[in-house]
């Protein structure tokens, strides 16, 4: 890793993130960034590429959920009851055999700790798209855009596979072919919801500096993102001493996470990594162990560097 002294507005790619990916077999793309006011010295790869948000988008969702509830639009401990219509699979209530009913701060913790798709998309059309997008404009996330919460994806690719509106997701997708995958619109990032790593870690400091919701709300998200569950990406890569808030997105040949690490000295980096693979395969370790050791190593760079 090269050592470098920066100044507050140097930027500097980091060449071991390139051979990180290559080795996994993925193209990568990362931004990281110390947490502050202002931007200081920054890692780039690819960092203002547009990429396939996957559940990462559910930061913006949490980030309008927590504004709600500080404005008084929405009491957490409200119940609601998460029905059919949002059981597509997976984990969490979107998995759930049968109606449950829990509180919409439940709902949100599902949403961020397990990636609960039914949770996200109760909670989204509650809060209506204009308030997720609200956030996006409120930030400047200029390069952001959302198609809509988790059932607008599955629909696009119900869509795309020719599929009907009671068709099953699992069986069109068993009976696609690569190529066919590969042209699903969900995993081009100009024509499903996108982002930049360098918009999403200007996200990320805005809830930990406390200006992307008022501060207390701020701080309720950052706690819920701590207690994302998924130990194989970020959090594989670095030591058990620094803590780490972060959430995960999976889609076709996506792997990403994004999250913000927070070091036993007290210095916080907000950093944001996308990989897409060669391959279609379920399970891909090499690159999601790739997702943690760029992270490290860019935050690790910045850490060296005297300001």
């Amino acid at each position: 890793m090269t050592n470098a002294t920066a100044s507050m507005t140097d930027t500097q790619t980091v060449p071991d993130v390139a051979e990180i990916f290559a080795d996994a077999g993925a193209t990568g793309f990362l931004h990281a960034r110390e947490i502050g006011g202002t931007v200081g010295p920054e890692v780039t790869f690819g960092a203002d590429e547009p990429v396939v948000l996957a559940s990462v988008f559910k930061i913006l969702v949490l980030t309008a959920f927590v504004r709600a509830v500080a404005a008084g639009e929405l009491d957490p401990t409200e119940r609601t009851t998460v029905t059919a219509r949002y059981r597509i699979g997976g984990v969490g209530t979107a998995g759930f055999a049968d109606d449950v009913e829990a509180s919409w701060r439940d709902l949100a913790l599902n949403m961020m700790s397990m990636s609960d798709n039914a949770a996200t998309d109760i909670i989204y059309h509650r809060l209506g798209g204009e308030a997720v997008n609200r956030v996006i404009t409120d930030l400047g996330l200029h390069s952001t855009r959302l198609i809509g919460c988790c059932e607008d994806l599955f629909a696009s690719v119900v869509s795309d596979l020719g599929g009907a509106a009671d068709s099953d997701l699992d069986e069109l997708f068993t009976g696609a072919t690569a190529e066919q995958i590969l042209a699903l619109d969900i995993v081009q990032p100009l024509r499903t919801s996108h982002s930049t790593p360098r918009d999403v870690t200007t996200l990320l400091n805005a809830l930990w500096t406390d200006t992307a919701a008022p501060a207390e709300a701020c701080r309720q998200a950052r706690d819920i993102m701590a207690l994302q569950i998924w130990p194989h990406r970020l959090t594989a890569a670095f030591p058990g001493d620094v803590r780490i808030a972060a959430k995960t997105g999976t889609l076709p040949t996506w792997r990403n996470e994004a999250g913000v690490v927070t070091y036993p000295d007290g210095r916080q980096y907000a950093v944001a990594v996308f990989t897409q693979a060669a391959s279609l395969v379920d399970r891909q370790p090499l690159v999601d162990a790739s997702i943690g050791r760029a992270a490290f190593a860019a935050v690790e760079q910045l850490r060296a560097r005297t300001v």
